[in-house]
């Protein structure tokens, strides 16, 4: 498979999981984009359009998570993404996985969303 194919097949998949699921504000959509160094999260209230809270690996620059990995940079952006929301009174959210697979990153960024007080 080209790179080509790999990124139409994951918007594909994307397009499928957005028509399912949608964001409200008393339930916002925890919206994930992986790229091949950086991952981003945002919290998006879809009916008003808006983003209420986001974290990626460029907001969250602690000292030392460079060197330790993606996943582990991955967890700290999770972590960040809950306290954000927590702080805008958000408790509950629609995990939206972009497409991915539900595993490495992706996961270590949603567990880490849970255990900083997030449900989804």
């Amino acid at each position: 498979m080209s790179k080509l194919d790999t990124r139409k097949s994951r918007e594909s998949r994307h397009r499928r999981i957005r028509a399912k699921l949608s964001g409200t504000a008393e339930r916002p959509r925890l919206s994930v984009f992986r790229s091949l160094n950086h991952i981003y999260a945002q919290v998006i209230d879809d009916t008003a359009g808006r983003t209420l809270a986001a974290s990626s690996t460029a907001s969250v620059k602690e000292e030392g998570t460079a060197s330790k990995g993606k996943v582990a940079v991955a967890e700290h952006v999770g972590a960040a993404i809950g306290k954000a929301a927590q702080e805008k009174g958000i408790t509950q959210v629609v995990f939206d996985r972009g497409g991915y697979k539900y595993h490495g990153r992706v996961k270590a960024l949603a567990e880490a969303a849970r255990k900083a007080g997030l449900k989804f």
